[in-house]
């Protein structure tokens, strides 16, 4: 699915923070175990992440901070875009040579668990070199897979609808918390009629969006060990989309695909797009009207299914340095200072320590966190839907199979069969 993977893999997987640009890759350590020691009592760490330049240039100055604390521990850096990462850290694990502290995220906490790679952080904090308290909104419990702390947060962010609000309101529609699917699509229909531009640009090929359709519906998108719906389920939701394309409530994925990597929101291609709140600074970046968070529309008019997700730090299990990595991790999750340099890059401060110490300035990060206060206000938030082994895997594939639909090359049902066909086999592979 060319389409979805150029536009949604910069959208749903950019919600935990990957960048089309390449950042670079630092230094790799070629110790076994990852961090190294030094005569005079001095302990190297690599610490990896994913994202652009900007992200790399912030994280460097937390980095300095953290040294100018702790003098005795080094940090090595190691970035890159999600893509790379993701392949060069595969490699490393299955070498027994991970970086000793990384950024992670949910799609990834099973199948490396499962491999022995992540670090319990619990048994640090027991030790007194890590906090686990202060943390916002539950969010703590993203890190947690059977009873142990293997990831901790250091952001968070929800679903929301970006919209066009010159559009929105050149067409005489408001959005409101509790509005119905119904209501939407009627919405992107007055649009559509008024504007003669497309309602949104493809919400059917967003797995993340499809979890929350239903979780109102009471199932899930993932179980703790497979799927939590039907093929019958998933065919009903891409015929439903395909038939919006078809009429031109829903844009044309070649067009889109001729914008590329600017998104059909900010090109003018339609006036709503979902995906994750805190990447709702790329739109004013990038088109020419003005943007605005909406509601996550619902099916009975009150619940939205909505998480929040987050990125997270790992440890390697096997790093000769435990103390001093959950000490590293310590810091970059409740340190003020860090809070303030780091800002929303990867979503909301999890620790209320960083949250209190960082003040949005500009419109796009205070209405972030207006939306995301108003979302927690309104008791709508669950939690994080369990993503087994291999999760990462069918995520790439329901992008792909979903633009397939998109394009009109892969009938829904067929659709549906194939994307679960390959979840048997991710998830059977771990």
């Amino acid at each position: 699915m060319q389409r979805r993977k150029n536009v949604e893999r910069r959208t749903i997987l950019k919600a935990a923070g990957a960048s089309l640009a390449v950042a670079g890759l630092g230094t790799t350590a070629t110790a076994c175990g990852g961090g190294t020691g030094s005569g005079n009592g001095t302990v190297t760490l690599r610490y990896a992440w994913w994202g652009g330049e900007p992200r790399a240039i912030a994280i460097k100055k937390t980095i300095a901070l953290f040294e100018k604390k702790y003098p005795k521990i080094k940090i090595k850096p190691e970035f890159t875009d999600y893509a790379a990462f993701w392949e060069k850290f595969q490699t490393q694990a299955s070498g027994g040579n991970p970086p000793d502290v990384f950024q992670n995220a949910v799609g990834f906490l099973r199948k490396y668990d499962k491999r022995g790679v992540l670090l319990d952080l619990k048994t640090q904090a027991d030790a007194g070199n890590l906090s686990l308290e202060s943390f916002r909104n539950g969010v703590l419990a993203n890190g947690q897979v059977d009873g142990k702390q293997i990831a901790i947060p250091v952001g968070a962010n929800t679903m929301a609808l970006v919209i066009d609000l010159k559009a929105f309101k050149k067409a005489g529609v408001e959005p409101k918390m509790g509005w119905t699917w119904d209501e939407y699509f009627d919405a992107l229909q007055t649009i559509q009629d008024k504007l003669k531009i497309a309602g949104d640009t493809g919400y059917f090929g967003i797995m993340y969006l499809y979890d929350l359709y239903l979780r109102q519906n009471g199932k899930a998108f993932f179980t703790d060990t497979g799927l939590g719906f039907t093929e019958d389920d998933l065919t009903q939701w891409w015929e439903d989309g395909y038939k919006r394309v078809r009429s031109g409530l829903v844009t044309d994925p070649k067009k889109i695909e001729q914008v590329a990597p600017k998104s059909g929101l900010s090109a003018g291609l339609a006036a709503s797009e979902f995906t994750w709140d805190n990447f709702s600074i790329r739109y004013e970046g990038e088109g020419e009207s003005d943007y605005g968070l909406a509601p996550i529309p619902t099916t009975n008019g009150k619940d939205t299914g909505q998480y929040l997700g987050s990125l997270m730090l790992s440890a390697f299990s096997g790093t000769k340095h435990p103390k001093e990595a959950a000490q590293f991790i310590d810091f970059m999750v409740h340190d003020p200072e860090v809070g303030k340099i780091m800002g929303y890059d990867r979503g909301i401060l999890a620790t209320d320590e960083q949250y209190e110490a960082f003040t949005p300035t500009d419109a796009t990060n205070k209405g972030v966190k207006a939306y995301e206060e108003e979302v927690a206000a309104a008791g709508v938030l669950g939690k994080i839907t369990p993503h087994p082994s291999g999760a990462d895997v069918v995520e790439t594939a329901f992008l792909r199979i979903g633009g397939e639909v998109a394009q009109g090359k892969t009938k829904p049902a067929d659709a549906a069969k194939a994307l679960f066909s390959e979840a048997k086999a991710a998830f059977a592979a771990g």
